[in-house]
């Protein structure tokens, strides 16, 4: 009888601003761990981790699909998950409860209509996202930002703190953070989401096409209320989160 054949190594490709990020050494540290292989960008990889979302890195991740590689998340959804027009429609199709929209537009072209958050329509890092709960606070924001594309929302009022959900391959973690429009250095704490919570968090994966990313929840009047979505977040100091992404990995490349 013929001795099984060893399988081959996965090979995982890396497309990241921060390499290093503590969620993709502690996934590569636990594959290597194993025996599977990282390899540099742009060389032969059985699974792709995608978490960037430049135009560049895009393009990059849309040639390994080409190839037949499989990208976790698709290199597609990741930057529609940038459109937050996109982002409310693709929420309410699929049922989920999302902060509506107020108005649309050039912020410089907007008037003020009464206490919002205005949010750039193109997510990225160092966007606008702000709160301006009087007609000083608006001018400022058009004065530094006039020619921003921007939607606005109107205020969920919570508790200050931000209802953080992960999801990496159908398992969810999750805590409170300090609501970046609340002055104040962010802080943490501990929380566990209710069966409701729970349920749109798993919910947003398939409607986003998506199988590591975050869901934003507040408090509203009626129940929790998303007001974002994020591909492939920062997942820090969460227990059991790389092991959550290496198994992911492994079942990607059919292992």
């Amino acid at each position: 009888m013929n001795a099984p054949r060893p399988r081959r190594p996965v090979r995982i490709a890396l497309i990241a601003r921060e390499p290093d990020h503590p969620l993709l050494a502690g996934v590569r540290q636990l594959l290597e761990r194993d025996g599977h292989l990282t390899v540099g960008q742009d060389e032969a990889a059985d699974v792709v981790l995608l978490k960037a979302r430049g135009e560049q890195e895009l393009r990059r991740a849309a040639q390994y699909e080409r190839a037949g590689t499989p990208v976790l998340n698709s290199a597609g959804a990741t930057g529609r998950c940038q459109d937050r027009d996109w982002m409310e429609r693709t929420a309410r199709a699929a049922d989920l409860p999302f902060a509506p929209t107020l108005a649309r537009g050039v912020l410089g072209r907007l008037p003020w209509g009464g206490p919002v958050v205005v949010k750039s329509l193109h997510s990225r890092k160092e966007d606008l996202v702000a709160r301006a709960d009087t007609p000083e606070q608006w001018r400022a924001l058009v004065e530094q930002w006039p020619g921003e594309p921007v939607l606005t929302q109107r205020p969920v009022d919570g508790d200050g703190w931000d209802r953080k959900v992960w999801v990496v391959g159908g398992q969810v973690f999750a805590e409170q953070r300090r609501s970046e429009l609340v002055p104040g250095a962010p802080e943490g704490r501990p929380w566990t989401p209710d069966g409701r919570e729970r349920a749109i968090a798993l919910a947003a994966g398939p409607a986003f096409g998506l199988e590591v990313y975050g869901v934003d929840l507040l408090p509203g009047p009626d129940g929790p209320v998303v007001v974002d979505v994020n591909a492939f977040p920062g997942v820090r100091h969460q227990p059991g989160a790389p092991e959550a992404l290496a198994a992911l990995v492994l079942r990607t490349a059919g292992r």
